[in-house]
């Protein structure tokens, strides 16, 4: 997926719509966890699938309508945040 982020279509493409890419490549990473005190951050994202994914509502979507799934997200996401709350 690393060489997905490197594509010369998704820079244009955010930079047609005002976004600054700030992609590095896995040799720019690898080399700056090595110089400095750089952390790649990419597991907040994997971290979050997998909290989602303990919803099977949300793992495999069973409604028809967008605003039922979506009302399952909200919920499954609420429940996420609570727990972080009470649990720590």
């Amino acid at each position: 997926m690393d060489k997905g982020y490197e594509a010369e279509w998704l820079k244009t493409c955010l930079k047609m719509r005002r976004y600054e890419p700030h992609i590095q490549s896995g040799k720019e990473e690898s080399e700056a966890i090595r110089t400095t005190d750089f952390k790649a951050h990419r597991w907040v994202v994997e971290r979050t699938h997998s909290w989602m994914n303990r919803f099977r509502r949300v793992l495999t979507r069973w409604e028809k309508k967008v605003e039922n799934y979506e009302a399952i997200l909200h919920l499954a996401c609420g429940v996420i945040v609570w727990n972080k709350i009470l649990l720590g």
